[in-house]
């Protein structure tokens, strides 16, 4: 229930925020009908009370006559009507040119230095101007094509010299197309407001309208074009395709707007209305395909729903229909037209509705930048639909033209905003990557380098085992038959002596760590012997409690022969009785003391202790081992020598570790001896 609760919830907030969105669009399109409304209406009216001939004065009325000849036809029956007056609702269905005649008295102000002009807001879609009878300015061909200056006002200057003091005549010529030869109601035949004032005045009045209708048309081509171009680059850099479609959607706008100032195209009115109403079936496309794929449908993937390949069907297929039929129908051109229109509008509203559904549900952060910009868009087809269909009448500027492109501009914005963020996130990525490469391949280095050192070691050990192999089978069988046959007591004893010197360095190539309580007591069984072999009275002082910490080969066998260099020193030199060995265990080094009451060390070798005995042997044992080994004697107060070694607990963990996991086929692993004597 908790569930479902939620979806509900969401698919409320969702509903509000259309319709909130679709409350904008309604507001702001009341607000562009408005706009245009008193743009059109535009005037500048006299003042009564002061009695003075304002500045320009607007023509409301004409006399009206229809007619191919070169000046007003007044044989032909007139009549009164006012303007702006439009062809499809005065004379339906004409074609050809409509002649207007207006009435004006000559301002008392004009002269030579205030020129007079006339200021035509809009002629579709040629026009010519005689005054009294005169030729004064004739706009783009006469023949077919006719020119189309629809978007366009004109200013026409009214020579002193032609401008009676009394009544004068201003007549107009315009020729144009009827409604239903025209796929916009924009571009069918008639005349909008006309003015007489200031040239100075109007001139300006008429920069202003071309700056609004070509200039600035202009320069929003020129945006959406760039615009287009980098949708398409950031499309083929990303390979997103709903950029593509938004890509080519602008640049079809881009084109559009070129009929707001390409007033000179040669070819006939048929050929460019037809060509005009086409290019909305693919904008169309671009745009619904655009909003699709922008909500995540619509790009050809494989898990598409069969209800949105046929959409893409029929856009594609409307695409070929929209142009074929209106050149089949050109006869009601503006009719088709209009239906196309519908359906086009109803599509992009229909996908509009889709994708803010679809950012709603999904609370996508541009939901609200989208719905107002969808919603004004939605606003200005409406507006658009219905001044085609006659329901409202808008003779100001097109605002559609202008605000569009301003909200193409908002969700290029919002494009680029999203691209700058992804490119952000991939940039980071990309960096997290490098770094976690870089880990990955230290790491990968130093576990091969401990690889390699592991390796080494294995075959170092295993060469070690064979030497030592091959010391005990040959030179040590060998030695034990010298000493069970040998005569000479001599000879005997040295036998024995160098067996016992390669069973220790057979230990040490062996590399097996042992324990040291054993290794003491080892140590104390050899000193013993020795000394009482000698006469020397022994005394062997140790800890109760040592530790049962693994001590490895290598320390074993040079600790042993410092401790066998100190004793034959004893029994050689120092003509001791007594001899006290202290032995001391700490947490990561163990001390070994050997005290004797002999006679010390002569005064010759005082300050040169290292220099005879074997003193610098034992130093440098004691030195390989990272230890040390120091020597206190004098004359007449015997020696002492004081060893502290370390236990190398870790290393020899290490050792046993790889001994037991990681040893080749055919290597044993090591463990610690409790008889390190035994052969």
């Amino acid at each position: 229930m908790p569930d479902e609760q939620v979806a509900s919830s969401s698919r409320l907030l969702a509903l509000g925020t259309l319709l909130l969105g679709l409350l904008l669009a309604w507001v702001v399109g009341w607000g562009v009908v408005v706009l245009n409304r008193s743009a059109g209406h535009l005037d500048d009216p006299a003042d009564p009370a002061a009695g003075a001939v304002p500045a320009s004065v607007a023509l409301r009325g004409a006399w009206v006559a229809t007619g191919e000849g070169t000046v007003f036809p007044s044989g032909q029956p007139a009549e009164l009507v006012a303007l702006p007056d439009e062809w499809s609702r005065s004379r339906p269905g004409y074609q050809g040119s409509v002649w207007y005649r207006f009435h004006f008295e000559t301002p008392t102000q004009a002269s030579s230095e205030n020129l007079l002009a006339a200021y035509i807001d809009r002629a579709c879609s040629r026009v010519e101007v005689r005054l009294n009878g005169q030729l004064l300015y004739r706009a783009g061909r006469v023949s077919e094509p006719v020119s189309r200056q629809c978007y366009q006002s004109h200013a026409v200057p009214l020579p002193q010299f032609l401008l009676r003091s009394g009544d004068n005549q201003l007549d107009v010529k315009v020729t144009g197309h009827p409604l239903e030869q025209v796929s916009a109601r924009q571009r069918a035949g008639g005349l909008g407001a006309v003015r007489i004032g200031s040239w100075t005045e109007l001139r300006a009045r008429q920069d202003e309208q071309i700056f609004w209708s070509v200039t600035v048309s202009q320069i929003i081509g020129g945006i959406l074009t760039v615009l287009g171009i980098f949708a398409l680059g950031m499309a083929w850099v990303r390979r997103l395709g709903y950029l593509v479609y938004f890509g080519l959607l602008t640049l079809t706008w881009a084109v559009l707007t070129g009929r707001l100032w390409l007033s000179g195209l040669p070819l006939s009115n048929l050929a460019v209305e037809i060509s005009l109403a086409s290019l909305f079936a693919p904008m169309t496309l671009f745009g619904v395909k655009f909003l699709l794929g922008y909500a995540g449908h619509g790009l050809h993937s494989p898990g598409e729903p069969r209800g949105v390949r046929i959409v893409q069907r029929v856009l594609v297929a409307q695409v070929l229909l929209a142009p074929l039929s209106l050149v089949l129908g050109s006869s009601h051109l503006f009719l088709l037209s209009r239906i196309w229109y519908v359906v086009f509008a109803l599509e992009v509203v229909a996908a509009i509705v889709y994708f803010l559904w679809h950012a709603g549900r999904a609370r996508r952060a541009e939901f609200w930048l989208m719905s107002g910009t969808l919603g004004v868009v939605a606003a200005l087809v409406g507006i658009e639909l219905f001044f085609q269909h006659g329901l409202v009448q808008v003779w100001g500027w097109n605002v559609t033209h202008f605000v569009m492109p301003i909200l193409f501009a908002a969700v290029s914005f919002r494009l680029i905003q999203v691209y700058a963020r992804a490119l952000q996130t991939a940039e980071g990525a990309r960096a997290q990557l490098e770094r976690r490469v870089q880990e990955i391949s230290g790491e990968i280095e130093r576990n091969f380098t401990q690889i390699a050192e592991l390796r080494v070691e294995q075959i170092a050990e295993k060469e070690r085992k064979r030497i030592a192999a091959d010391l005990h089978d040959d030179l040590g069988a060998k030695l034990l038959t010298i000493v069970h046959t040998s005569d000479n007591d001599r000879i005997s004893t040295l036998a024995r002596e160098a067996l016992e010197e390669m069973r220790l360095s057979v230990r040490g190539l062996t590399g097996r760590p042992m324990r040291l309580p054993d290794a003491l007591a080892d140590w104390r069984a050899e000193v013993v012997m020795r000394l009482g072999q000698a006469g020397i009275e022994v005394e062997w002082r140790h800890p109760d409690d040592v530790m049962d910490e693994p001590l490895s080969a290598r320390t074993y066998v040079q600790t042993t022969r410092i401790i066998r260099e100190a004793v034959s020193n004893i029994i050689k030199h120092s003509q001791a009785s007594h001899v006290v060995i202290t032995t001391e265990v700490g947490a990561h080094d163990f001390q070994i003391a050997v005290q004797d009451n002999g006679k010390g060390i002569p005064l010759e070798l005082d300050g040169r202790l290292d220099r005879g005995h074997g003193m610098a042997s034992m130093k440098h044992r004691a030195k390989q081992l990272n230890g040390q080994c120091l020597v206190e004697s004098g004359p007449g107060f015997g020696t002492v020598i004081r060893m502290t070694l370390p236990l190398e607990i870790d290393s020899v963990a290490s050792a046993l570790t790889h001994g037991a996991s990681g040893a080749p086929s055919g290597v044993g692993t090591v463990s610690i001896p409790k008889h390190p004597r035994a052969d």
